[in-house]
């Protein structure tokens, strides 16, 4: 369980690295820059699209790409290891990141970019001083409740190559061995461990349900907490 939960915290750090700013900075250009014309429409129409798809696919991207690249890199355990399956788990999450992220700068009103403009602020001074303050709430929550849903994810992880089960690694291992070597999650351990035939796997899989739903009841309530914080 240990190492299952340490591969997704360490898998949850690159999800939230990467789609945080790339989905907040792809939601302000879409909402404040990009104008109103076909290709703008047909971009939005893509990401909510691209929202639907189911995450095994990404899987099936991860491992064409990320993976191959991580190979051609030469990292070790032939490029199977957490960038691989964060850039995954990334790339189903993006989507989602940038959907809310944009309802929330829609739902800003008017007005008070109308106020800005009228003090003289230039066009970014408004977004930055003005409309991401006021959005913080909506993004916030949409980010967080997003990550919820990525810690939870399967079938990209198993095809991009995360162990289905523990294995071991030297004590002597550093943090950055780790993070190129073998790698599972909590998702994949409890996959591996409900299939086994042995009593004793049953109590260690409801163990690990119950570490899962610990972690995404706090995530949660993190999304709660930012939300009436702000």
């Amino acid at each position: 369980i240990a190492q299952g939960l340490f591969g997704s915290i360490m898998l949850m750090v690159i999800v939230i690295a990467l789609t945080i700013p790339v989905g907040v900075a792809a939601a302000i250009y879409l909402e404040e820059y990009a104008p109103d014309n076909r290709l703008t429409r047909f971009l939005n129409t893509t990401v909510r699209n691209l929202a639907g798809v189911p995450a095994v696919v990404y899987g099936l991207l991860g491992l064409s790409v990320f993976v191959a690249l991580m190979q051609q890199l030469g990292a070790i355990n032939n490029g199977r290891n957490l960038f691989a399956g964060g850039l995954t788990l990334s790339i189903v999450v993006l989507p989602i990141v940038i959907i809310t992220s944009a309802e929330a700068l829609r739902s800003v009103p008017r007005d008070i970019r109308e106020a800005g403009f009228g003090v003289g602020a230039t066009k970014w001074e408004v977004v930055r001083s003005h409309v991401l303050p006021y959005a913080a709430p909506g993004i916030f929550t949409g980010i967080i409740l997003t990550i919820a849903r990525a810690f939870g994810e399967t079938a990209p992880l198993l095809l991009v190559g995360a162990a289905a089960a523990g294995f071991g690694q030297a004590a002597s291992a550093t943090v950055i061995e780790k993070v190129l070597g073998p790698y599972t999650a909590l998702p994949t351990t409890i996959f591996s461990w409900s299939r086994l035939p042995q009593d004793d796997f049953k109590a260690l899989t409801a163990a690990a349900i119950v570490v899962l739903l610990a972690v995404v009841l706090l995530i949660n309530a993190v999304a709660i907490l930012l939300r009436n914080r702000y």
